[in-house]
């Protein structure tokens, strides 16, 4: 997706979200997980697209190597530790609410099924949650 955004054969509109707060969550497998296991977590990358199709957005606090958890990782979205994952989800929520966004990215499957069902659990059904490549592709000039 980079090299497609970097040689121009694809082509984003930066105005297409302005005025709405937008924030990144940095999934574990994606980050933190990836840098312990094999040297290089992706962190830099992602934002690098946000920046692409996004005129400003909001960090999160912290995040990258210091990010929390959405609390649904190893499956948990899938057994019967639904209270639990709720549990843990209160952390990151609270990280979300706290950068006043309506809109949360994220490029993992996971994590985009967590934070979705933390919003509805949470009594935030209006917090928009989005994969990266969708953000990509409702951003695309066509023609």
């Amino acid at each position: 997706m980079i090299d497609y955004i970097r040689s121009g054969r694809i082509r984003l509109d930066r105005s297409r979200y302005a005025g709405l707060t937008v924030t990144y969550h940095d999934p574990c497998n994606y980050a933190r997980k990836s840098e312990r296991l094999f040297g290089h977590g992706f962190y830099e990358e992602p934002r690098w697209i946000m920046d692409q199709c996004l005129e400003s957005w909001v960090e999160m606090q912290p995040g990258r190597v210091h990010g929390v958890c959405c609390g649904g990782g190893g499956g948990t979205l899938t057994n019967s530790y639904n209270a639990e994952r709720l549990f843990y989800g209160r952390r990151k929520m609270d990280q979300i609410r706290a950068t006043g966004a309506q809109m949360v990215v994220t490029p993992c499957h996971g994590c985009h099924g967590q934070l979705s069902s933390l919003k509805e659990a949470g009594g935030w059904p209006e917090l928009k949650v989005k994969y990266l490549w969708e953000l990509v592709a409702d951003c695309l000039v066509m023609g």
